[in-house]
């Protein structure tokens, strides 16, 4: 009987431990800093696809292509 008891403290005391010593998966705060993270590269890039020399750049290669004549 005492070892019964003896070994479901030991049981008990090992999955206590597993389970405050587990570290799978990524906490709330590792996720808010993932979708801050994602949110500032798509406005960093959003201002560089929407800027003037992107566009002007973009212009000038369609316009150098349709002006392309044709043999």
């Amino acid at each position: 009987m005492g070892t019964t008891i003896r070994h479901l403290c030991w049981e008990l005391r090992a999955r206590l431990l597993c389970a405050l010593t587990a570290d799978s998966g990524m906490s709330t705060a590792e996720y808010a800093i993932g979708t801050i993270a994602a949110a500032a590269f798509g406005a960093v890039l959003y201002t560089v696809v929407t800027g003037n020399s992107i566009v002007s750049a973009l212009t000038a290669i369609i316009d150098r292509a349709l002006k392309t004549p044709v043999k």
